[in-house]
């Protein structure tokens, strides 16, 4: 058990080895309902046929709801990131998760993530804009550029600003992130 629960991202083996602990002092009915959740999750979420989201349904949650902006998309690369930008509430359109992103060394190409059906859906709805939101690293860069090059003779296509955290301190900041905070600057209100 512990072997196996050191596989899930962020489990080390003192985590694991705790994890596993836990489980066996719990009643037999409770460790039979984690087994149960943990089936039932496996064999029936998949992906949304719209915007590649975690979905119990053919089509999620976010993509039927009808107060939804439907001329935004927003980009990302996992269903991770809706979770995480959901969790704001600041955001009111839909999304498209990529499955990842473009990295050669990786030998993940552009073939290998969802960038097909998001250039259809684009260039057949009327959508005005199309937010990417994907993390700055190499790949993440690399997989901006392409999928920005593909939608922008369609509609405007722009990318989250990134910068300092609250409480950060320039002096420890890298380069890159001072660079695109410095980028992303707007007027104070």
């Amino acid at each position: 058990m512990i072997e196996q629960l050191q596989r899930l991202p962020g489990v080390g083996p003192k985590t694991a080895q705790r994890l596993a602990l836990h489980i066996l002092k719990r009643p037999e009915e409770e460790v039979k309902a984690l087994a149960l959740a943990l089936m039932e999750a496996k064999t029936q979420v998949g992906f949304c046929s719209v915007c590649f989201h975690l979905s119990a349904d053919p089509v999620c949650e976010i993509c039927r709801a009808p107060n939804r902006e439907s001329s935004t998309i927003c980009v990302v690369a996992d269903s991770k990131d809706v979770i995480a930008l959901e969790k704001t509430r600041e955001y009111r359109g839909k999304y498209h998760v990529l499955g990842g992103l473009i990295s050669p060394m990786d030998g993940i190409g552009p073939d290998q993530l969802h960038i097909q059906p998001l250039v259809r859906r684009v260039s057949q709805q009327n959508i005005e804009e199309v937010i990417i939101a994907i993390s700055p690293s190499v790949e993440g860069e690399t997989t901006t550029l392409y999928v920005g090059q593909l939608l922008k003779p369609f509609t405007r296509v722009t990318r989250i600003a990134f910068g300092l955290p609250m409480g950060g301190d320039l002096e420890y900041a890298d380069e890159v992130t001072l660079a695109r905070a410095l980028e992303g600057r707007r007027e104070l209100d």
